[in-house]
């Protein structure tokens, strides 16, 4: 009952937000702007996801090296799996799945593996905002002259995110940093609450804590951390491959405001982020660089296909070869949701 409840909510969700991105469209027109993309910039983007999901492989495999070697192979099969997975399945489903399958081929805790995917998020967003800023104080002058003041806007909430992603991250260093303390803090907790839960919850959190070995030492933080900005910068690529594609006058760094963005577009649970992703994109160059609707919709289609096509193709063909479908991602799921996997 209640799979079949959070389905409605999610058809509801996604059937509002494309008619809110569809509002006003002239469908016809949309076809036209698609039609006369031009192919070698649409080919540019493409390779970017391409290239961006193999980066994000790597890294990967690097953050888990404290909990055990992991080939590259393996890394970028769980990546791909994983995010077919959101692409298919609501609420970013593939985050869970990928430690998931990659725990079925390595020798490795999942729950560990999920640690550095958190740690990965966390990176992302610090290069995120980073770019964002380059973007606001150094590149930004010009933009969005008929609305400072959503520019302004744009420019202390990303000021302020920035700061409170690098909190996070020193707070996550120094829990990382002391596993002792934490293991001990653990077991105070599992006397003071002696049951099963207890210790289960005991045994995940120190489980999670090996998970973000990679950052006990500033210099494989700044390693990690080093491999996020090519990953950004190829993904701005694309974005702004895309952007060329269609005629927008959008330049380079542009895409360093239109990611920021998309990413909160993509918060938006929906399976591969549909509805939320295209009225983010629609929303940035049609208020940020004056782009017509009808255009900003047909590059927003053509983007959200790209990003997401590569990944969903290679992922269903890694899960299908490991004698998994769809239905058995969506159990994977559900049970490291329900904290019966893995623990």
């Amino acid at each position: 009952m209640r799979t079949h409840f959070r389905t409605l909510v999610v058809l509801a969700l996604v059937a509002g937000l494309l008619g809110v991105f569809l509002h006003n469209v002239n469908l016809r027109r949309v076809a036209a702007e698609i039609v006369r993309a031009q192919p070698h910039w649409l080919a540019l983007s493409l390779a970017t996801m391409l290239v961006n999901l193999a980066i994000r492989a790597r890294r990967w495999q690097y953050l888990l090296e404290p909990l055990g070697a992991t080939s590259f192979g393996n890394a970028f099969r769980a990546t791909a799996v994983g995010f077919a997975a959101s692409s298919v399945l609501p609420a970013r489903a593939g985050e869970v799945i990928r430690p998931y399958f990659l725990a079925r081929h390595e020798r490795m805790s999942a729950t560990g593996a999920f640690a550095t995917i958190i740690l990965e998020r966390l990176l992302d967003l610090v290069t995120v905002l980073v770019l964002l800023a380059a973007f606001v104080f150094a590149f930004g002058q010009g933009v969005a002259i008929g609305n400072p003041t959503l520019f302004a806007a744009v420019k202390w909430a990303g000021a302020l995110a920035t700061v409170i992603s690098l909190a996070a991250l020193v707070v996550l260093f120094m829990l990382a940093g002391n596993p002792d303390g934490l293991a001990s803090a653990m077991r105070r907790f599992e006397r003071t609450r002696p049951s099963a839960l207890a210790g289960m919850i005991s045994r995940v959190v120190q489980k999670f804590a090996r998970g973000l070995g990679t950052i006990r030492r500033p210099g494989r933080l700044f390693v990690a951390l080093a491999w996020s900005f090519p990953l950004w910068l190829s993904i701005d690529v694309g974005i702004w491959a895309i952007a060329v594609a269609f005629g927008f006058k959008v330049p380079f760094t542009g895409s360093f405001l239109i990611v920021p963005l998309l990413t909160l577009g993509v918060l938006v649970p929906t399976p591969g982020a549909i509805g939320g992703f295209h009225e983010a994109f629609r929303l940035g160059v049609t208020v940020f660089y004056g782009v017509p609707d009808d255009a900003a919709v047909a590059a927003a289609l053509v983007l959200h296909a790209l990003s997401v096509g590569p990944s969903l193709l290679l992922g269903l063909l890694f899960a299908a070869r490991a004698g998994l479908n769809i239905s058995g991602l969506r159990q994977i799921a559900d049970r490291a949701e329900e904290g019966r996997a893995n623990v």
